[in-house]
């Protein structure tokens, strides 16, 4: 699978990166492109097109290339931006922000299928390339395995869509989900038949239900800042965790003027009491600082918007 690799390598390439992306079809969450440059370490056994391989296989592919591969760029683009740009643009723009996420600028790209929008680095296009070019199999693998990840935390958040099993694609259960509860804050407002399903302000007529929203809202923000939700609406608002750090949330709702506080405030009072809890969910030793967050998060009938006050410090 190196063909392609080494026949521009002779003539004199020397950064050739693959890239891939995963998520262009799916009804909900982000796209995802990656671009890897493979260097001269051992090829790893099984590098083919992502589809082509069970979930549990490319998981353990995954932490492989990563070890072994040269460079790995990553580039995610999320719902609301593809709402915005429409889903070809935001492919064109999660492979530049790969590209740009490398460590180095490559000097040859190798894009599976179709041209990618990206003038400033000469490309060549290998239809079926996840197939036929060792560094786009393992972009494909990369960029899978990724947005499967954050569909998987996507799935902590809103569980009675299952997205841990479809990804977001238009499963027969899914959209029956899509029907029964209405879309959610990280669906693609502008794919069919998401526009048909847009929930308002009147789905949510009470305040149990404005908190939740605003919690769901709240662990949206966190996932896509990389990190891990460990606490939903059950010991506190919400609890995630990213880089050893641990940040536990008490969520405000601001809705039509009405403020609906947290039932589960956080302060120096009730701080070391509170974080007691904290031993059921996680092993602390593993992480060196709490840090709490007073977020509001403001309704509108167009959006939403979060504002986070960082709070209390605490090195573990």
């Amino acid at each position: 699978m190196l063909k392609y690799e080494k026949y521009y390598t002779n003539q004199g390439y020397l950064n050739i990166a693959g890239i891939d992306e995963a998520g262009r079809g799916p009804l909900a969450g982000p796209v995802v492109a990656v671009a890897v440059i493979w260097g001269d370490k051992p090829l790893i056994e099984g590098i083919k097109d992502s589809k082509k391989i069970s979930e549990k296989k490319r998981f353990s592919l995954y932490k492989e290339i990563m070890t072994s591969a040269k460079d790995v760029g990553i580039g995610i683009v999320q719902e609301n931006k593809i709402d915005e740009i429409n889903i070809l643009q935001s492919t064109f723009l999660a492979m530049r922000k790969a590209i740009g996420n490398l460590s180095k600028t490559p000097d040859l790209i190798l894009v599976d299928g179709n041209k990618a929008d990206i003038k400033h680095i000469k490309q060549k296009n290998i239809i079926k390339g996840d197939s036929l070019s060792y560094s786009i199999g393992c972009a494909s693998i990369i960029a899978k395995v990724t947005r499967d990840k954050i569909m998987i935390e996507y799935h902590n958040i809103f569980p009675e869509y299952n997205f841990h099993k479809h990804k977001g694609y238009g499963t027969k259960f899914h959209l029956e989900m899509i029907e029964k509860y209405k879309s959610t804050p990280i669906h693609r407002k502008s794919f069919k038949p998401i526009s048909s399903f847009l929930p308002t302000i009147k789905d949510f007529d009470t305040d149990k239900k404005l908190q939740y929203l605003s919690a769901q809202i709240c662990s949206v923000h966190y996932v896509k800042k990389t990190c891990k939700i460990i606490d939903l609406n059950n010991y506190f608002d919400l609890v995630a965790v990213t880089n050893k750090k641990i940040f536990i949330c008490s969520i405000s709702t601001i809705i039509n003027g009405k403020t609906i506080n947290s039932k589960i405030p956080l302060n120096r009072v009730n701080f070391k009491s509170e974080i007691k809890k904290l031993n059921s969910l996680l092993e602390l030793s593993s992480f060196s600082q709490i840090i709490t967050h007073n977020v509001s998060v403001l309704l509108k009938k167009d959006g939403s918007k979060i504002l986070i006050n960082e709070g209390i410090k605490y090195d573990i």
